[in-house]
């Protein structure tokens, strides 16, 4: 690493991972739950586990996004953070609002949308804790050094994010009204600026270890920005179906999200073109493997997966269902819990000085972990069009469709259990790094690129 400052990354890697694991348990709560085994419903009803399971899936991506940052946006700007002790307390105040939201989903104390479960009071918390990040990111960037493009779309896309938060701080009486708003933080969170933070955490990645020229990487990350906005916007439509809009939704939802696998096809294009092009002889293999995974499987589970039953004529039969899951799980695997691994395999070494780059630890957790998340992305499938049959079409009620397809969450626990063992392991050698050292530090550029230029 180059700057001291970029050492605060650690805590929200750490926090990170450890919100990972947890969203994993209450992963296997429901499965087993799904499966009839649910001992555990006097003091984690399904509804809980759910809650705690979704949130601590965005949390924990978040983490994972600031540290991302903290990291990159120094290393960008050519500048120490402005301030390291208001970013340290950032991360506290972080984690302690992420322990009370999940404490009150345990004490009945959420509002029942999904994904924005918080209760409104920490609402404010967290918009007050986002702004708090995003000064200290953008105070730092505009008194740097450099302005590059992979930072402001970075950063641009932490912006956004923040700000379409707010529509689902706003209380809408109606129930119809609620859910139309609530998708504009949902959607356009997971396929609009999450996407500007993908392409400006990838570029940064592909440009550090594949030494392709930064003018060149850019330019593709224009292509992709536009690609983005010019589905994921309009797109926000294909939700619409159910919820009280005008019709007309259908038509532009429909259209808008068969365009959105464009944008995945063109980071996974940009991402192995850039390494074909680059210098293959950079050390860290795995923060390379991780990030052509991002690309690769973002592609498939959000792109194709998602336009796989996202158009109206399919989605009037799977909205609702397990189909829904198979497209989750994979989407947020491949586009974003595997682009925070990336990060986190590039810059623990950088940030520690200690080059575990290619141990059979990290290539297992690796292999492990995406052989397990494509085992239960089909086991999803198999369940889900199960469920569709049942249910749509030959008429019978959720709960005995839902006994009929229990021996599909026998073929999810034994991949879960594989994609877990893999999660261990990454966690495990993230444990192996130990903490950053001022040993660590640079006095420029990437000393393992240097080293072999």
């Amino acid at each position: 690493m180059k700057y001291r400052s970029q050492k605060v990354a650690y805590y929200f890697f750490a926090l990170s991972m450890l919100l990972l694991i947890l969203q994993i348990v209450y992963g296997f709560i429901m499965a087993f739950a799904h499966m009839g085994f649910d001992g555990l419903h006097e003091w984690i009803p399904f509804n809980t586990a759910t809650a705690t399971h979704k949130n601590l899936l965005v949390v924990w991506i978040l983490s994972g996004f600031m540290g991302a940052a903290y990291y990159i946006i120094p290393d960008e700007a050519e500048r120490e953070l402005v301030s390291v002790p208001l970013a340290k307390l950032q991360f506290w105040t972080f984690a302690i609002v992420g322990v009370i939201a999940v404490a009150g989903f345990h004490m009945g104390w959420f509002e029942g949308r999904k994904f924005l479960e918080i209760p409104r009071p920490l609402d404010y918390l967290v918009a007050l804790n986002v702004v708090g990040f995003l000064l200290l990111i953008l105070f730092t960037l505009l008194k740097g050094k450099k302005k590059t493009t992979t930072s402001w779309v970075l950063t641009m896309g932490l912006v956004f994010a923040a700000l379409l938060y707010l529509p689902g701080m706003i209380y809408f009486e109606n129930i119809a009204v609620d859910s139309f708003f609530r998708w504009w933080v949902v959607h356009l969170w997971v396929e609009g600026v999450w996407e500007l933070i993908m392409g400006g955490i990838l570029s940064y990645l592909l440009i550090r270890l594949t030494g392709v020229d930064r003018e060149v990487i850019e330019k593709w990350l224009y292509v992709i920005v536009g690609l983005t906005f010019l589905s994921g916007i309009l797109g926000t439509g294909h939700h619409y179906y159910y919820t009280g809009g005008p019709d007309y939704w259908l038509m532009i939802g429909g259209i808008f999200s068969s365009l959105e696998p464009l944008a995945f096809l063109g980071m996974t294009a940009f991402a192995i073109q850039m390494y074909r092009k680059g210098n293959k002889k950079h050390p860290n293999k795995l923060a390379l493997f991780w990030t052509l995974n991002t690309a690769i499987l973002s592609f498939l589970g959000a792109g194709l997966l998602g336009l796989a039953h996202t158009l109206p004529q399919v989605n009037l039969y799977t909205h609702g269902t397990l189909v829904t899951a198979m497209h989750g799980h994979l989407a947020f695997w491949g586009a974003y819990g595997s682009l925070v691994f990336a990060i986190i395999s590039y810059a623990m070494p950088q940030m520690t000085g200690r080059k575990i780059y290619d141990n059979k630890i990290g290539n297992l957790a690796f292999w492990m972990a995406n052989i397990g998340i494509l085992g239960m992305t089909a086991a999803f499938a198999a369940a889900g069009v199960a469920q569709v049959s049942l249910e749509r079409i030959a008429g019978y009620e959720f709960m005995q469709a839902a006994k009929v397809i229990q021996p599909h969450f026998f073929v999810l626990i034994i991949a879960a259990s594989v994609f877990t063992t893999g999660i261990l392991l990454f966690v495990w050698n993230f444990i192996k790094f130990g903490v950053p050292s001022d040993d660590a530090l640079q006095t420029q550029g990437d000393s393992a690129f240097q080293a072999i230029a």
